[in-house]
Order: structure tokens, then C-alpha cells, then sequence
């Protein structure tokens, strides 16, 4: 037993609406999370009265990584007023030169003042915020003289936590509630459930079940279509670093192949999904967090082998594939962290893998104990995996990081449905080291581009 202090359990409800969000690339911490807080901090302000001056600062990762990540293109659409679910990607390149030529942003789109990047829009690259490795603080001057400030806190995901707000909701609570592994293999076997079954159960408290079903549906088709955008484009990724698209002359390749009797054309075509899934959102366009956007591809590169190679594969398993997957992902985020910024990428990809290898065991039959062993086995082979992205650009090793994890998780799949489901280590074991793993990882291995591969690379 490790004598390490546990980190304290978030104790809130969460819902499959905060796991899965359909957003923007590159980053989901950098780029969707930034947005959604500079949309909010520019609501505040035309709520409050007409602004005359806006500040940003960065702090932490999103200073050292934020240009590669689009985090500065983020902050400049949030305060015009978009959000990543909904802001048109063919636009985003005009609207942001625009802002960058006139030197002046529509906050919240209606009210239209200066704005020079280089003096407004700060990077604090040898500071971090005391609360979270991603911190951001808005400063606004009013026209009647009054000053507004916003800290916000990116904590990954997408999601964000503004300073001095209550987290989570009162008087909420599920009616199957679970905090840890264990918790969720007793309730769901208590009450007869799958794990999957369990979480459908609780998104009852924020919707009719007919309706989260729907969500997830929306889910799904927003990754396959992703998948597809992939498929089709082609062309070098933007940032400088001179990645070529890989996934349209894969994709010929494997089609011209014929019938998929090679056994290893499967793993062929699972890495092809998911290299077209991260080369789209390298390039910024729509992608489905999963639980995140560097690792947004292993789910559905795992959810399309179910599809394509299992032949009882149904309608039915993928929602409760998406379902387990997200009690998996609960797990990591109320017990540990799925933020790079303070895991390393073991918290990005490590948590899909383990999220992906659980809802493929349970699509597939597997027993409540047989899909916890599937989750733990995809995280226990992922401890330590830092995040050093080249030139901050979720691209090397990002985009190939997500075929290894597609791959391993269906691996993790099969060795659990190949046992009883008794095993050694538990999820919560697993889970509880990835957090202390995260704690004890040197700052410039969690998504700073200060060592490991982005700098030796340059090096060399």
C-alpha cells in the first residue's frame, strides 16, 4: 500500500455532456478551453456595460505552448464572441487576421474596440498560477472607469474553473453514485446493471435517458465524420514544422489492397482512423474531445474497429461502448487529472486508451469485472508517457501517439475478455499511480516543450 497522500475526490455529478464536446483543434486544454473562458469573461463584460480596454494574460503551459496550441487565435474568437461548438471553421482564419490587421476585437461581438496583440494578449512564459499549470487572467477597463478581472483555470477536457466559483452543483445527486472503481463494480452489481447501464441511469438527473442516448449518437457521427474529413484531405499541417498529412495516401493504399483478409490490415485501418482523426485536429478543425483533443482519436479509431470488424456489432453496443468509456473517464477526472498540463500525456492518451479498451470489452459481452481489468491493463502499460510536444504543436509524437493507443486499447480488450476478470492490480490502484506518477513528473515534461522530444529533436 503507498504511503502517498491521496488526492481529494471531486465529489460532484458529471455528466457525459462534460466528458464528450464537440469543439476545435489543436488542444482542448489550449484551444477550446481559452475560448470558452474568453467567450465567458466577454459576456460579463457587455452585460456590465461598454469595455474600453481588455487585457490577457497567460500563465504556466498556455504561455509556454499556447502559439502552437492556437491558444492565441482562441482568445481572439472568445472574446469576439464564439464558442467552439459553434464557431464556423472556415471562417476562423479571416476572422482572426482580421483582428490582428485592424487592431481592434468586437468583444462578444457588439462592441468594437483597440486591441493590440502584442500588448494585450501576454505570455508569462516563467510564471504559473498557484491553482493550475493552465491560468488565465482577463483585466477589462470600463468606459464609466471601472476595472473587471477574471481568473479562469483550463483544467482539461475543455472544461474550465473560474477563481473564487463553487465547483460542480448543489443539491444534485445521483441515484447510482460511484467515486471510485470498486464503488462503481459494487453498485453496478448490486443493482444488477452493466457499467455502462450505471451511467445512463444517472444521466437521468440532467435529462430523459431517450435524449442522452441521442447525444451520444451526435457523438459518434461528429467522430466518424471527423474521420472521413481526414480520409479525404491532404496537404502539410500548419505551425512550421513541415508534417505532411498522412492518412489520404494510407487510406488509397489499404482500399487498393482488396478484401481485409490480412489479419494485420486490422491494425492497419485502426491507426488509419485514428491518424486522421489527430491530423484534423491538428489542422483546427472539428473534433470530438475524447476525453481530450491530443487524444481525440483513439475512441474513435477503437469504436470503428467495433463497427467494421466485429460481426455482431450493433447500435446498441456503440452507446453502451460510449457509456462504459465514460464511466472509465469519470474515474480519471474525479480521482486524477486528464489535464497534460499536470499528467503528462499518460492523462490524455493513457486515459482514452484505458476508456476505449473498457467500452470495447463491455460492446463486446464483457463482464462488469472483465471491462474494470480491460480499463486498468490500457493505463497500467501507459504510466509515465510525458507530453513534449515539437514547437508546442499537438502533431509529433501526438498524432502517432493516438494509433498506439487505438491499438493498445483493443489489445487491453481482448487480454481482459480472455480472463475471468480476477486480477492483481486494480483500476483504482492504477488510477491512484497515474496521479502520483503526474505529481512527481519534472514540470517540463507536462505539455511545456521544455524536454524530451522537443528539444532533442531541435538539437539534433
Amino acid at each position: 500500500m503507498s504511503r502517498k497522500t491521496a488526492a481529494p475526490v471531486r465529489e460532484q455529478p458529471m455528466s457525459i455532456v462534460d466528458l464528450f464536446t464537440i469543439g476545435i483543434g489543436p488542444s482542448s486544454s489550449h484551444t477550446v478551453g481559452p475560448m470558452r473562458a474568453a467567450a465567458r469573461f466577454a459576456r460579463r463584460l457587455v452585460e456590465e456595460g461598454r469595455p474600453a480596454h481588455v487585457r490577457c494574460d497567460l500563465y504556466g503551459s498556455l504561455a509556454l505552448t499556447g502559439r502552437g496550441h492556437a491558444t492565441d487565435r482562441a482568445i481572439l474568437l472568445g472574446l469576439s464572441g464564439e464558442e467552439p461548438e459553434t464557431v464556423d471553421v472556415d471562417t476562423i482564419e479571416a476572422a482572426v487576421a482580421a483582428i490582428r490587421q485592424e487592431r481592434r476585437i468586437r468583444i462578444g461581438g457588439a462592441v468594437s474596440i483597440p486591441f493590440d496583440e502584442a500588448s494585450d494578449l501576454v505570455f508569462h512564459l516563467r510564471e504559473f498560477l498557484p491553482r493550475h499549470a493552465n491560468g488565465i487572467r482577463f483585466t477589462a477597463q470600463l468606459e464609466d472607469g471601472r476595472e473587471i478581472s477574471d481568473a479562469f483555470y483550463s483544467v482539461g477536457g475543455g472544461a474550465i474553473e473560474r477563481e473564487g466559483e463553487p465547483i460542480g452543483v448543489a443539491n444534485i445527486r445521483e441515484p447510482l453514485p460511484f467515486r471510485s472503481g470498486a464503488e462503481l463494480l459494487q453498485v453496478a452489481d448490486s443493482a444488477g446493471l452493466t457499467l455502462g447501464e450505471v451511467v445512463r441511469k444517472n444521466e437521468g438527473i440532467w435529462r430523459d435517458v431517450e435524449e442522452s442516448d441521442a447525444f451520444l449518437e451526435r457523438v459518434r457521427f461528429a467522430m466518424f465524420a471527423c474521420i472521413e474529413r481526414g480520409l479525404s484531405a491532404e496537404g502539410t499541417l500548419p505551425g512550421g514544422l513541415g508534417v505532411k498529412r498522412r492518412a489520404g495516401a494510407l487510406h488509397r493504399s489499404l482500399t487498393a489492397r482488396g478484401p481485409r483478409s490480412d489479419p494485420s490490415s486490422v491494425f492497419d485501418w485502426v491507426s488509419l482512423w485514428a491518424l486522421a482523426v489527430n491530423e484534423e485536429n491538428a489542422a483546427g478543425s472539428r473534433v470530438v474531445t475524447a476525453p481530450t483533443n491530443g487524444a481525440a482519436g483513439v475512441i474513435p479509431a477503437v469504436l470503428r474497429y467495433y463497427e467494421t470488424f466485429v460481426h455482431t456489432a450493433s447500435r446498441q453496443g456503440s452507446l453502451r461502448f460510449l457509456y462504459t468509456a465514460s464511466a472509465i473517464g469519470f474515474l480519471y477526472k474525479r480521482r486524477a487529472s486528464i489535464s497534460a498540463a499536470e499528467m503528462g500525456c499518460q492523462g490524455e492518451v493513457g486515459v482514452a486508451c484505458s476508456m476505449a479498451a473498457a467500452g470495447l470489452a463491455a460492446a463486446l459481452g464483457g463482464s462488469n469485472a472483465q471491462v474494470e481489468n480491460a480499463a486498468e491493463i490500457g493505463m497500467e502499460h501507459n504510466l509515465g508517457l510525458t507530453c513534449d510536444p515539437i514547437g508546442g504543436l499537438v502533431q509529433i509524437p501526438c498524432i502517432e501517439r493516438n494509433t498506439m493507443g487505438a491499438v493498445k486499447a483493443i489489445n487491453a480488450a481482448y487480454l481482459a475478455l480472455h480472463g475471468d476478470g480476477s486480477h492483481v492490480v486494480s483500476l483504482d490502484a492504477v488510477i491512484e499511480t497515474m496521479r502520483q506518477t503526474g505529481r512527481d513528473m519534472h514540470r517540463k515534461y507536462k505539455e511545456t516543450s521544455l524536454g524530451g522530444l522537443a528539444v532533442n529533436v531541435v538539437e539534433c
